[in-house]
C-alpha cells in the first residue's frame, strides 16, 4: 500500500487526528527550541515503535480479506497508532516529567573528565556522578565522606584510610582501596595542590579491599584539605580502570559512585544532559553541610539545558519550563527579584576572581618584559561594569586572594596599576614584533565574553594587536589545552575566572602554579615561585603563612602568571514553587535541592 497514492483528504485526516495528539504526548508544541531537540529523543525511540506498526496495520487493513477502502483505512490506522503512540511514549515522558529538576546550566557539558579540565560544568558533571574521600562542611573543615574511618601515625608520616562498607559503582561492582589509590595517582598529575602532595609522598600503596596507605618523605599536615579540595581540580573517585587513563588524555566514561547516573543515551551535546538518581547510593547519615555530609537525591531526574540566551532563558524560568538558574546576568536579577514565584540571591559571599591567562609557551608572551607591560594595560573597573554592570555584584580588589580572606594582600600590586602610557613605553622597549595576539573569545558566557571585548580593546590601546577568536565556552575550554604555537592551532591569551574558594591559598591558585609542564593551563615555569609555595606549606604558623603568601603573590605578578580582573559575584535564581533546600556554597550541588512544598512535582 503506497500512501502518497492516497486521495489527499484521507491523509490530511489522518494528520489531523495524529499530530496535535503526538505534539500533546511529547509536549513539543509549547516548549522552547533547545527543549523540543531533547524530546526529540523521546520522538526518535516511539518512531521506532509507530512507523512498523503503521506500515502493518495499512496493509493489514487493505489485504483482500480485511479490505477497507483507503481513506477510512488511514483513519482506522491513525486511531491504532495514536494508541501505541501513547504507551510506548508514556513511560518516558513520565520520567521526564514527574520528579524532575530542570537546571539552566553555564556553560555546554562536553568534557566528561574532570581531572583533565579545570572548567566548572565538568566540575559540577564530577559531583552528579563521582564522590570523594573527604569534603569540605560549611565551616571549611574536612570531613570524611567515602571514608569510615582514617588515622596519623605520631610522626605525621603516614596516613590510613578504610573506605565505608557498601559503596557500589554505578554498574554494580565494589568500590575498592585500588580504585581510591588509582584515582588519587591520576590526579595528583593534574591538580596544583596534589602536586605538592605527590612531592612530599613516599608512596600510596592497597593494604586491603577497603584500605590504603600513604607514607610520606615528610610531613604533610594539610592531606584531609588537599583531598577534600571543593573545587577544580576535585579529587573525584572512579573505578581504577578508568582512573588508569593517562592524565593528560580525558576520560569518556561516567560510571561512578555518586548520588546520581548519568544518562549517556540522552546526552546531545549543545542542548541537554540528563543524570538519574542512583537508588543504591548509601548517603551519610550526618546532615547535608556544603560538600560533606549525606548526599540525598530528592529528584528521581535531574536536566542540565544548555540555554546560552539569556532572554530566553528568563522567559522559560518564568514559564515554569525550568526550575533553577545556576548563573544569572546580573542585569536581568533585578527582574526576576520583582518576580514573587521566583527567588534570586548571590550564594557563594566569596564570589569570582576574574582572569586574563597568558601562554607562557610562544610569543609574545613568552617573554617576560612582555608580560609585564601587558599588566599596566588593564583597569579592573572597566572589566567589572561591563561584565557585572550593577557595583553591588563587582569589588575591585588587586589581591591576587580574594580581599577579606585571611591572605589578602597588595604586595607587588604597583606593577599591575592601570597606566596605558606607562604600558605603551614598556611595550615599546621589548622585542615585541607587532604579531596579533590570539584572544581566546567565549561568546556564550557573558561575563567572559565581556572580559575578551575589554581586554582586546584595552591591549590595542597599549600597542599590542590583536585577534579575537570566537567560540563557546566549549571550544575554549578545548582549544586552551593545546600546548601548540598560533599556526598549529594555540593561542595567546583567555579570560576565564575562578570561585573564590580556588583561589585561597598559593597551593589552591592553580594560575599560581610555576613547575611549567605540570602547571595550569598558560605552562609558566619559575622555580622561586615553586619554592615560595613550598615554604607556604611547610610554614608551621599562620603568620608566617601570610608572610609568605604575600611574597608568592610578589614573585607571581614579577613573573606575570596572569593578569587578576578583581571579583564578582553572580546571582543564582530558582522556582519557589518548584525548589527547596538551596546550598549556600561555590559549587551548585543538585542533591539536597527537593520538590517545593506544594510544588507540581
Amino acid at each position: 500500500m503506497n500512501l502518497l497514492s492516497l486521495p489527499r483528504r484521507a491523509v490530511r485526516a489522518a494528520v489531523s487526528v495524529i499530530v496535535p495528539a503526538a505534539k500533546r504526548i511529547l509536549r513539543m508544541d509549547f516548549l522552547p527550541s533547545r527543549r523540543r531537540l531533547a524530546r526529540a529523543l523521546v520522538a526518535v525511540k516511539v518512531g521506532a515503535v509507530i512507523v512498523p506498526v503503521a506500515k502493518r496495520t495499512m496493509d493489514f487493513l487493505t489485504s483482500p480479506r480485511h479490505f477497507i477502502r483507503p481513506p477510512v483505512a488511514v483513519i482506522v490506522a491513525a486511531v491504532i497508532v495514536l494508541a501505541v503512540t501513547v504507551a510506548v511514549s508514556a513511560p518516558a515522558v513520565r520520567a521526564q516529567e514527574g520528579e524532575t529538576l530542570r537546571v539552566i546550566v553555564h556553560a555546554d557539558l562536553r568534557v566528561l573528565d574532570p581531572v583533565w579540565t579545570t572548567a566548572y560544568i565538568a566540575r559540577n558533571h564530577g559531583y552528579m556522578v563521582y564522590d570523594t574521600l573527604f569534603a569540605m562542611d560549611e565551616n571549611w573543615q574536612p570531613q570524611p565522606q567515602m571514608l569510615e574511618h582514617y588515622e596519623v601515625s605520631d610522626d605525621g608520616l603516614e596516613w590510613r584510610f578504610r573506605l565505608r562498607d557498601g559503596l557500589q559503582w554505578h554498574d554494580g561492582a565494589s568500590v575498592t582501596a585500588a580504585d581510591a589509590v588509582a584515582s588519587l595517582r591520576r590526579w595528583w598529575r593534574r591538580d596544583s595542590y596534589g602536586q605538592q602532595l605527590r612531592a612530599a609522598a613516599a608512596e600510596l600503596v592497597v593494604v586491603g579491599e577497603r584500605e590504603f596507605a600513604l607514607r610520606l618523605e615528610r610531613p604533610f599536615a594539610s592531606v584531609p584539605e588537599a583531598l577534600g579540595k571543593i573545587s577544580s581540580n576535585v579529587p573525584f573517585i572512579m573505578p581504577a580502570r578508568v582512573a588508569a587513563t593517562d592524565p593528560d588524555t580525558p576520560i569518556t566514561s561516567a560510571v561512578g559512585s555518586g548520588p546520581y547516573r548519568f544518562a549517556e543515551d540522552e546526552w546531545i551535546p549543545g542542548v541537554v544532559a540528563v543524570y538519574e538518581r542512583n537508588p543504591d547510593y548509601i548517603p551519610r547519615g550526618e546532615p547535608a553541610s556544603n560538600a560533606a555530609g549525606g548526599k540525598v537525591a530528592n529528584f528521581e531526574r535531574v536536566e542540565w539545558h544548555y540555554v546560552p540566551d539569556a532572554n530566553t532563558a528568563l522567559a522559560g524560568l518564568q514559564a515554569g519550563e525550568f526550575h533553577f538558574w545556576e548563573q544569572v546576568p546580573s542585569d536581568l536579577a533585578g527582574v526576576i527579584a520583582r518576580d514573587e514565584r521566583l527567588a534570586v540571591e548571590v550564594t557563594d559571599p566569596l564570589g569570582y576572581q576574574g582572569m586574563l591567562r597568558f601562554n607562557h609557551l610562544h610569543p609574545p608572551f613568552d617573554d617576560v618584559a612582555v608580560r609585564r607591560a601587558a599588566l599596566l594595560a588593564f583597569e579592573q573597573p572597566r572589566f567589572l561594569r561591563a561584565a557585572a554592570g550593577d557595583e553591588r555584584y563587582w569589588r575591585e580588589c588587586l589581591s591576587y586572594f580574594p580581599c577579606g580572606t585571611p591572605f589578602a594582600s597588595e604586595a607587588g600590586a604597583g606593577a599591575t596599576r592601570y597606566d596605558p602610557a606607562a604600558a605603551r613605553a614598556a611595550l615599546a622597549a621589548t622585542d615585541y614584533d607587532g604579531r596579533a595576539v590570539v584572544l581566546l573569545h567565549p561568546v556564550d558566557i557573558p561575563v567572559l565574553s565581556a572580559f575578551a571585548q575589554v581586554a582586546a580593546e584595552q591591549l590595542r590601546a597599549a600597542g599590542f594587536a590583536v585577534e579575537l577568536a570566537a567560540s563557546d565556552w566549549a571550544g575554549v575550554a578545548s582549544r586552551r589545552a593545546n600546548r601548540g604555537s598560533v599556526e598549529e592551532g594555540g593561542w595567546n591569551m583567555f579570560p576565564t575566572a575562578w570561585v573564590g574558594a580556588d583561589v585561597l591559598s598559593p597551593v589552591l591558585a592553580a594560575a599560581l602554579n610555576g613547575s611549567g609542564e605540570g602547571a595550569w593551563f598558560g605552562w609558566p615555569e619559575d622555580a622561586e615561585l615553586e619554592l615560595l609555595r613550598r615554604r607556604f606549606l611547610d610554614a608551621a604558623t599562620d603568620a608566617e603563612r601570610r608572610e609568605v603568601s604575600a611574597l608568592v603573590q610578589e614573585r607571581a605578578i614579577a613573573v606575570g602568571t596572569h593578569v587578576n580582573l578583581g571579583s564578582y559575584f553572580v546571582p543564582v535564581a530558582w522556582r519557589l514553587d518548584s525548589v527547596a533546600g538551596v546550598i549556600r556554597s561555590p559549587v551548585p550541588f543538585f542533591w539536597e535541592l527537593r520538590p517545593s512544598v506544594g510544588s507540581p512535582h
